[in-house]
């Protein structure tokens, strides 16, 4: 078999795999009001449903990155993907909600290994010029997933809530066959123990970050009442920092090497992520938005959403080949202003339709690039081989905590101005100019002839 027929395969199979993660997230909404009228709970406690995979994944991430790097790519992509079988299975038949919850955390954990995984072993096999290509198809994934997630959901709930998760069961089986084929199998040999310290403490850091940051309720923080169990949590979290990075400076291969943050490179990559997690998780909100502006329904307001979708799914895949040629400061820097007036027009203009969609297909193209696969791109440029899953875990745990951060702030914004249309535009045109005062940030990246410089001097 030729390299670039392997390659393709490997693609492929990685485009299939993070899809069937993404999806997961896309078509979990519409069995939220049948899980709510099976096991009786309020919205509070449905909201957990979301929010417990998000902290599976903060924790889960950086642990599996580091482990591929250590045990080979394979090994723990297939691990991975017979956890979220696990979780799924779990959520299918679980008896009880909190048994629901703890399947959700599982396939959180094993989601969290997928993507870095994948983005790592792209880093393995193309060659540097081929790198911002193969990442754009893995980023569209995600639009196509919200794409048609919505339609798979609904056809599945004809034959039960369940089967929305059973789905899964098959597709992992078929997908760990092809891994076993496929993927590299490389395992580095190394006598340091493996870091336990580091890993306990940065899930333990992970998961009080997460905890405070989804319990920070918006509506009390906006009156003034401050809710100490969340507040108390982001102090453990914020803690527990000087010690995570003190264990991991003495450990003999840690969780996040140390070595990854002398360079600029990555220290403002991490800002640019939790930037473009907090405006992912602003449009979230904009259904809410538009039920308050048009007098829509929820479902109406979601379709409404279709232009951002579109807009997602073409625009990673060409920003992977704008990366290929012009480098990421050019592109990133690209999104970052893009993502910014989308959500300013927005903010401005809230009532007015053509706005929304012009909106719509401005700040869908800047997320394209943001959360595609420009960041990851400057990832695997800047590691060595030995790092490269860590730093794409890296990448997914200051997005997620972007993510935690962007609803807190939504919610506080929007209260704060007051809720309905002018909260929700004072929230949007707060998180455009954030967006924007991040240009500097991306211009300060590496031009394309030093990033190119870099990667081929860690490709030997």
């Amino acid at each position: 078999m030729s390299d670039e027929r392997r390659r393709n395969q490997i693609l492929g199979l990685l485009f299939a795999g993070v899809l069937m993660a993404a999806l997961d997230i896309a078509i979990v909404g519409p069995a939220l009001p049948a899980i709510q009228r099976v096991f009786g709970v309020d919205e509070r406690a449905l909201s957990w449903v979301f929010s417990i995979y998000v902290l599976g994944n903060l924790v889960g991430t950086p642990t599996i990155a580091a482990l591929s790097d250590r045990f080979g790519r394979r090994a723990l992509y297939v691990v991975s993907l017979s956890g979220f079988a696990l979780g799924s299975l779990l959520v299918a038949i679980a008896p009880s909600f909190p048994m629901l919850l703890l399947g959700r955390l599982v396939q959180g954990v094993s989601a969290g290994g997928v993507i870095p995984v994948a983005s790592a072993v792209i880093g393995d096999t193309f060659p540097p010029e081929r790198r911002g290509s193969a990442l754009g198809l893995i980023g569209a994934v995600f639009g196509i997933a919200f794409l048609i997630g919505p339609v798979i959901g609904g056809l599945l709930l004809l034959i039960g809530w369940q089967w929305l998760f059973l789905i899964n069961l098959p597709l992992a089986a078929v997908l760990i066959i092809f891994s076993l084929r496929l993927l590299p199998g490389r395992t580095r040999q190394s006598a340091a123990t493996f870091d336990l310290a580091g890993l306990i403490v940065l899930g333990l850091m992970l998961t009080g970050l997460a905890y405070g940051l989804t319990e920070l309720d918006p509506a009390r923080l906006s009156s003034g009442s401050l809710p100490l169990p969340a507040i108390g949590a982001l102090i453990v979290a914020f803690a527990l920092a000087p010690i995570f990075i003190a264990i991991e400076q003495r450990a003999g291969e840690p969780i996040l090497q140390p070595d990854i943050f002398r360079s600029r490179q990555i220290w403002i990559t991490a800002v640019l992520a939790i930037g473009a997690g907090i405006a992912e998780s602003a449009v979230v909100f904009v259904p809410a938005l538009l039920t308050a502006a048009y007098g829509v329904s929820s479902s109406t307001a979601s379709f409404m959403l279709l232009p951002v979708v579109l807009a997602m799914a073409v625009g990673s895949p060409v920003s992977g080949r704008l990366l290929d040629r012009f480098g990421s400061r050019i592109v990133v820097s690209i999104g970052v202003v893009l993502s910014g007036i989308g959500m300013l027009i927005l903010s401005t203009w809230p009532t007015s339709l053509v706005a929304f969609y012009l909106a719509a297909v401005v700040s869908g193209l800047g997320l394209a690039i943001l959360l595609g696969a420009a960041l990851r791109y400057i990832l695997l440029n800047e590691v060595s081989t030995n790092e490269r899953a860590a730093a794409q875990g890296l990448l997914t745990v200051t997005m997620g905590s972007g993510q935690l951060l962007g609803a807190v702030l939504v919610g506080v914004l929007a209260a704060t101005g007051g809720g309905a249309v002018a909260g929700y535009a004072l929230a949007f045109f707060v998180i455009g100019i954030v967006m924007l005062l991040l240009t500097p940030f991306a211009l300060a990246l590496k031009s394309r002839s030093a990033e190119r410089a870099t990667a081929m001097a860690h490709a030997h």
